[in-house]
């Protein structure tokens, strides 16, 4: 069935990560933000959902990491 996630969300995952911002600055260093908790984080991501929404005020971007912890 379509959980309406991304492609691979029928795999089995261990936990999953959310990193999300608002602000022009926090938008701006998401990336990073995903990269120092992979770093920090060794798992094998399966799957991933990126959403964008925004309103006359706000710009908002979300990003779900689905994981496995590695060696499982």
């Amino acid at each position: 069935p379509n959980s309406g996630l991304g492609h691979g969300a029928s795999m089995i995952f261990d936990g999953l990560q959310v990193f999300s911002a608002t602000k022009h600055r926090d938008r701006a260093e998401l990336g990073e933000r995903v990269t120092d908790w992979l770093t920090e984080h060794p798992v094998d991501i399966v799957d991933k959902v990126i959403v964008q929404s925004s309103d006359n005020a706000f710009h908002c971007i979300t990003i779900v990491l689905f994981y496995k912890e590695k060696g499982r």
